[in-house]
């Protein structure tokens, strides 16, 4: 596999964002978040996607979490941040925001709540891309907006200039292959892969890179896993991956049937964070609740299994 020449490439983090007991935002946690991820190689930060709690955030929090992340930051990986919301003039305000307080790029989902035509999501993100001097990449969410960005949607896009990459969080592999072959005649455009438990498969399909909800927990791994595949070595990206894999489980500690896989999935990662010392809390926006002691036992465990270090 040859070095990527696109513009967004390695492992990218969606940064979560940690809150105070009384639920506002944890700027220090979420400064030593940024370090410990920076420690760990990453390439680029994504500030306010789904691993950032985005949707549960006020417009004031949104604000305080990219001015955090982009100081921390400081020119070191680029920071791409969510400007999702449910229609194009929200996302542009939320896009033209971003852009003031320091982000290199942004980050859109196509349209959700309202019902939508492919005809208006090609119009939404050129409009949000003439809106805002920053590139604009993709977020292919269906789980969350009930869209696919199907290729034939997204190649004119970046065949035109409008997107500088995408963001496959899909889960749909057929879909994420059409879209990297489609992307070989497209030099500077970014394909990403948000499927954390196949980024060996993703980049040996033509991936650029990651954006890992669990590389929050274990950045040195995706690095890993990142670095071998681009070397060729698919034995050892194959190895890696599967050991996170198996950390990746820890999505599964929350008592069944008493959390959304939403909080779930981000609570596990929070109470990871937190028992490896990197956040104070793993408190949760409402209406989440925060992991209880019996399922951060479980946690620890698969810390534990891992191979990652704890307080």
């Amino acid at each position: 596999m040859t070095t990527p020449t696109t513009s967004y490439s390695g492992v990218i983090p969606p940064v979560v964002t940690p809150l105070t007991q009384d639920g506002e935002l944890d700027a220090p946690s979420l400064e030593r978040v940024v370090g410990h991820l920076l420690d760990g190689g990453v390439s680029g930060l994504f500030a306010l996607g789904s691993s950032g709690e985005t949707a549960y955030l006020t417009p004031a929090q949104q604000d305080e979490v990219i001015k955090v992340i982009t100081s921390v930051a400081a020119g070191q990986v680029p920071v791409l941040v969510g400007a999702i919301e449910t229609t194009t003039n929200r996302a542009i305000e939320r896009a033209r925001a971003a852009a003031g307080l320091g982000a290199d790029a942004v980050v859109a989902t196509a349209p959700f709540y309202t019902r939508t035509h492919p005809t208006e999501i090609d119009r939404h993100f050129r409009d949000i891309a003439a809106a805002v001097d920053l590139p604009l990449l993709a977020y292919d969410v269906p789980v969350c907006v009930h869209t696919k960005l199907d290729p034939e949607l997204l190649l004119p896009l970046a065949a035109d200039g409008v997107l500088a990459g995408v963001k496959d969080s899909s889960g749909d592999d057929g879909s994420f292959r059409r879209l990297a072959i489609g992307a070989r005649a497209l030099p500077g455009f970014s394909v990403l892969t948000g499927h954390e438990l196949v980024v060996d498969a993703m980049m040996l399909s033509g991936a650029d890179g990651s954006v890992p909800g669990l590389g929050n927990v274990d950045p040195h791994g995706y690095v890993r896993l990142h670095e071998a595949a681009v070397r060729g070595d698919w034995a050892a990206a194959s190895t890696e991956q599967d050991r996170l894999v198996g950390l990746f489980d820890i999505v599964t500690a929350a008592a069944s049937g008493t959390a959304s896989a939403t909080a779930a999935g981000l609570g596990a990662f929070k109470t990871a964070l937190m028992l490896r010392g990197v956040i104070a809390t793993n408190v949760m926006s409402p209406p989440m609740r925060r992991l209880d002691a019996a399922e951060t036992v479980v946690i620890a465990a698969y810390l534990d299994r891992a191979g990652l270090s704890r307080v």
